[in-house]
């Protein structure tokens, strides 16, 4: 197969996988290594590099989990609290191997939607290397991330544009 009909296959296969059908097995750090640089690849307006992101495994992951589960419970009002939501956030980061908070960080020099896309491309470049090396992974963009700016240090000029759950499938 030459590298285009490759490509292809890999475009045609991309799709999104859930926590729910992820094993237990860890992303070899090969791999994630891999992952994280294809997005680095990924083309910008003036070199900007406007992607941010930061790994969550282990320890970290699991107080993410925890604060994201506080956010969603202090902010819902009594009678529109589902536990099964708020169990649900628990889960699905705690059944990841790897989730990855996307930032964009606007630098002035272009357009804000020139930086949203190449940070969505950064974000694609992700999903296809994952689909490349049997990884499943999906961007989730919950309202709650909103709320996330203390931990994942988000200064004035960022936003944070969703989560990257990652897991062996």
């Amino acid at each position: 197969m030459n590298k285009a009909e490759v490509l292809k296959e890999i475009i045609a296969q991309r799709r999104s996988v859930f926590p729910k059908d992820y094993t237990d097995a860890e992303i070899s750090q090969e791999v994630l290594d891999e992952i994280l640089l294809s997005a680095t690849l990924a083309p910008n307006h003036k070199r900007t590099k406007p992607w941010r992101f930061k790994i969550f495994k282990g320890e970290e992951k699991a107080k993410l989990a925890s604060e994201m589960q506080a956010i969603y419970k202090a902010s819902q009002p009594e009678q529109l609290f589902l536990e099964k939501k708020y169990n649900d956030i628990g889960f699905k980061i705690n059944k990841a191997d790897v989730v990855v908070s996307i930032v964009v960080n606007f630098s002035g020099m272009v357009p804000e939607w020139e930086e949203v896309a190449a940070t969505s491309m950064a974000v694609q470049n992700m999903y296809l290397t994952c689909t490349a090396n049997n990884i499943g992974c999906y961007w989730s963009s919950p309202k709650i991330v909103d709320d996330l700016k203390e931990s994942l240090t988000i200064e004035d000029n960022q936003k944070c544009l969703g989560l990257f759950y990652m897991g062996v499938m």
